[in-house]
């Protein structure tokens, strides 16, 4: 399977303004590309095809408007070029082929949109333009020169490609894509629920819960105070793009450390149990609800893509529960199910065996339950709905009204 290695990155200035220039050209062949095929299909005419884009592309280096683009790597352009509409074209496929199966589906990667200077930039270099990583640890790239890199761990086996991203802070990465094998762990007889929430993070089945740091809500007043203060400038000054650098800063703190927080939970979780049982949950559906920043700010949908993938990497089995299962409303004890209860409950007393549970764990319970039932038979465990014969359709049960 292939990883990515992100790595800090600290040019110098001769460096930063060859990086400019590469993330600058970049930036205008994606777009030029763009535009390109976005009006062939609007006059009706065929797709531009890659080789065709490629062509235009050599042509537009020998006009003086564009002689420009010679002074970078030319793997940049063309990697540039040639990624506008494939991963694009690649999830629709996955999603037509998902929904002629009866599945639902959703498309996972967007129609490429025109990109602006203002937003975070990337320049890509494959094998093909020879980017090498030092022996002294720095990393050398054409037309750009030997870069210091801050290894925070080593590389485990040569990169395919690296990607120099430039974010709204200021800051400069090396993403570097590298094949890696799987490596189980020792087996363990140990298998976890997880109950993703937000007065917790996550309540496993263990009896353990994990506190919600709320990164965003806990820098929300600094937030506020700079964006009054970026407010204050002059669009276009350079005191506003100092502000506006600040800004970008807190937002870069909140997203490292929630990123931090989750590759440390999930890891530990991998690590420490045999099966992983999670919930799907909707982000798209309740991001639109009026816990919609609370929400965003947790991150779920990352969590449960570093479960999924580390579980793959190291041996592990997750499993996913279907959304729509009333994990909330079963006792865990007896099996007794109550009814749906409004959020401010976070204890309730089972009417049947006369239990007192806690809302999180018992829910954390229930779904290591269906998730080792779902690991065993299938996902199918539930009967599923079927056509009523003959006048079955027309019955009613016994005292209906």
């Amino acid at each position: 399977m292939r990883l990515r290695y992100r790595h800090r990155i600290y040019p110098d200035a001769a460096q930063r303004q060859a990086l400019a220039r590469a993330l600058g050209c970049a930036r205008v062949v994606y777009n030029d590309g763009l535009r390109l095929r976005e009006d062939a299909y609007r006059a009706g005419l065929p797709y531009p095809s890659d080789g065709e884009l490629s062509h235009r592309l050599t042509l537009a280096k020998l006009t003086p408007e564009r002689a420009w683009l010679g002074k970078v790597s030319s793997v940049v352009l063309q990697q540039s070029l040639h990624r506008a509409y494939r991963n694009y074209f690649r999830a629709l496929k996955e999603y037509k082929a998902a929904t002629a199966r009866g599945e639902k589906a959703k498309l996972k990667v967007r129609k490429p949109r025109f990109k602006n200077r203002r937003h975070d930039q990337a320049a890509r270099f494959t094998a093909n333009s020879r980017f090498r990583v030092l022996p002294d640890g720095r990393l050398s790239l054409p037309k750009v020169g030997d870069l210091k890199v801050r290894w925070s761990r080593p590389l485990p086996a040569a990169p395919s490609s690296v990607t120099v991203t430039l974010d709204g802070a200021g800051r400069y990465h090396a993403s570097f894509v590298v094949e890696v094998h799987e490596a189980p762990l020792p087996a363990v007889d140990a298998a976890v629920g997880i109950d993703l929430g937000l007065s917790a993070f996550a309540a496993l089945s263990d009896g353990r819960k994990v506190d919600n740091p709320r990164w965003l809500r806990a820098r929300e007043r600094a937030l506020r105070r700079s964006q009054r203060n970026m407010a204050r400038k002059r669009k276009g000054s350079r005191n506003r793009e100092k502000a506006r650098r600040k800004v970008a800063r807190l937002h870069a703190r909140v997203t490292d450390t929630r990123r931090d927080f989750h590759h440390q939970l999930s890891t530990r979780l991998v690590r420490e149990h045999q099966t992983v049982c999670v919930e799907t949950l909707n982000v798209v559906a309740l991001g639109r609800s009026n816990l919609a920043k609370s929400i965003h700010d947790a991150g779920w949908s990352t969590f449960v893509g570093m479960l999924e993938y580390k579980a793959r990497l190291y041996g592990r089995t997750l499993v996913k529960v279907d959304r729509w299962y009333p994990s909330s409303q079963y006792c865990s004890a007896c099996g007794r199910r109550d009814g749906p209860k409004p959020l401010k409950v976070r204890e309730w007393t089972c009417p049947g065996c006369g239990t007192t549970h806690d809302r999180d764990l018992n829910a954390a319970r229930n779904i290591l339950a269906a998730g080792l039932a779902v690991a065993a038979c299938g996902p199918g465990v539930r009967p599923g709905s079927r056509r009523a014969v003959g006048e079955e359709a027309g019955t009613a049960l016994a005292g209906a009204a």
